[in-house]
């Protein structure tokens, strides 16, 4: 009875030391994961235009990118997709601002135009990285590239109608201007990754 006890603590106690043996596993394994998929994505906005805004913006998408670089593209694309929806928010708040004259409405009209462009062609730049898996790849990737430098044209096309008006408020301008240095940015970060992608 008493040998019977012990084997029965003994069993108990290589149970238990067996859990927390592969519980130390699973974990070691899950921070090995999680730090190769940080070390992906830092690698990879090192070849980015803004380094420093790549890995503050797109760190904290690695657990879902892990190390899929297709993945990682749609998300920068993401998020330059946002950015130029904010800017597009920014810009029309500017807008509706009281003592915008006649010429500062203009440029603003025109410059909401552009950045609904923009936000349109990043929307399409991460459509057609959904269909990397198709037969059509290469011409889907070109796509890609074409949408996400179309943006960039966008909001730059925004900038350069307000200092072709040259009656714009100073203000104003600086709202606009670093609205879309960020959609530039952000654009450009994304077109950086597409760019190094091999299919």
């Amino acid at each position: 009875m008493a040998s019977g006890c012990k084997s029965l603590i003994l069993l108990q106690l290589f149970s238990i030391v067996l859990f927390f043996s592969q519980t130390h596993l699973l974990v070691t394994a899950a921070k090995d994961s999680g730090q190769a998929n940080t070390n992906f994505v830092k690698t990879k906005c090192k070849i980015t235009t803004y380094p420093s805004l790549c890995l503050k913006t797109l760190l904290p998408y690695s657990s879902s990118v892990k190390t899929n670089s297709t993945k990682l593209c749609k998300e920068a694309l993401n998020v330059a997709t946002k950015g130029a929806s904010d800017a597009s928010t920014i810009v029309l708040n500017l807008k509706k601002q009281k003592g915008i004259t006649r010429y500062e409405a203009a440029a603003i009209k025109d410059c909401i135009e552009d950045v609904k462009d923009a936000v349109y062609e990043l929307k399409r730049a991460v459509d057609a990285m959904g269909h990397l898996g198709d037969k059509d790849k290469a011409f889907q990737l070109a796509n890609a590239k074409t949408y996400a430098s179309a943006a960039i044209t966008d909001a730059d096309s925004c900038t350069g109608g307000l200092t072709d008006q040259g009656k714009v408020n100073t203000k104003v301008m600086d709202a606009i201007n670093r609205s879309m240095a960020v959609v530039i940015k952000l654009s450009s970060n994304a077109l950086s990754l597409i760019n190094h992608i091999y299919i």
